[in-house]
């Protein structure tokens, strides 16, 4: 049996060299063709998102998948946009309505430098959330940034469509997993639709 020190550990090193990766194929592509291959969600993927859902995005940090694109296709298709807000590191991530995808103009910088919907922006709860990830699995698998935020939404909201959003450089044959890690519905790259699971 494996330990949950021995995973941890292990998924130190792991996400350690796949940000590496990430951040290297991130910064070789033109800013032009990082936008065009996130533009929109695939065909066969707007195909499952039910009418009128709410759609949980993120706003992409350094060499993550853009999901600006998303969230623009999202909005001009009448759909409420949601972006987590993180308070503090103890409590729960929340999501409130993102109005502004073109601008921005509704987002305030929060925890770790990153652009959040402000504190009295709708709290909503989205049907359908693409999700931001550092490593995935041909199996659904997802390796986040480590602070389990994503794991615990998804596992109080088990309905939830998760839909994680990388880069193919991310993919791993396998990840080491612990109870609390939750998979992914389906996973999108630049050349592939991985799922559903």
């Amino acid at each position: 049996m494996v330990r949950v020190t021995d995973i941890s550990e292990q998924k130190t090193a792991i996400r350690k060299t796949l940000r590496k990766a990430r951040q290297e194929h991130a910064a070789a592509l033109p800013s032009a063709v990082s936008a065009l291959v996130f533009r929109a969600p695939p065909a066969p993927v707007r195909e499952i998102i039910p009418a009128g859902a709410t759609i949980g995005l993120y706003r992409a940090g350094k060499g993550e998948a853009p999901a600006g694109g998303y969230a623009r296709y999202f909005m001009e298709a009448g759909h409420t946009i949601a972006l987590p807000r993180i308070a503090s590191l103890d409590e729960p991530m929340q999501f409130h309505e993102h109005t502004d995808p073109y601008g921005e103009s509704d987002l305030t910088q929060g925890r770790m430098g990153l652009m959040q919907p402000a504190a009295a922006a709708r709290v909503v709860e989205p049907d359908v959330l693409f999700v931001p990830l550092v490593g995935f699995t041909e199996r659904g698998d997802r390796i986040g940034q480590g602070g389990g935020f994503y794991d615990r939404w998804l596992a109080a909201h088990p309905d939830t469509l998760a839909i994680g959003l990388a880069w193919d450089v991310q993919r791993v044959d396998s990840l080491p997993t612990a109870d609390h890690d939750m998979a992914l519905s389906l996973v999108i790259t630049p050349t592939r639709i991985y799922g559903p699971f």
